[in-house]
């Protein structure tokens, strides 16, 4: 699965925002207590410790949008 997300954010770091959205989802996750997510853990953390991020630097913001738009999502 795969998370498209178009901040402009240039006061925070992509590890510091990364580390914010999977800390804060997984403490979210964990107080709901879905039974499903126990067996799916990655040792006892929700969340695999990688990530990756790309820059979109000096594109228009319509055409990445235009993008993300485009991507087909899992059935």
């Amino acid at each position: 699965m795969s998370l498209h997300i178009v901040l402009d954010l240039p006061q925070l770091s992509i590890l510091e925002l990364v580390f914010r959205l999977k800390g804060t989802s997984s403490m979210l996750i964990r107080k709901r207590k879905y039974p499903a997510v126990r067996t799916k853990l990655w040792g006892k953390a929700l969340w695999s410790p990688s990530y990756f991020a790309s820059s979109c630097t000096g594109a228009l913001i319509s055409i990445i949008r235009q993008y993300i738009d485009r991507q087909k999502t899992p059935d």
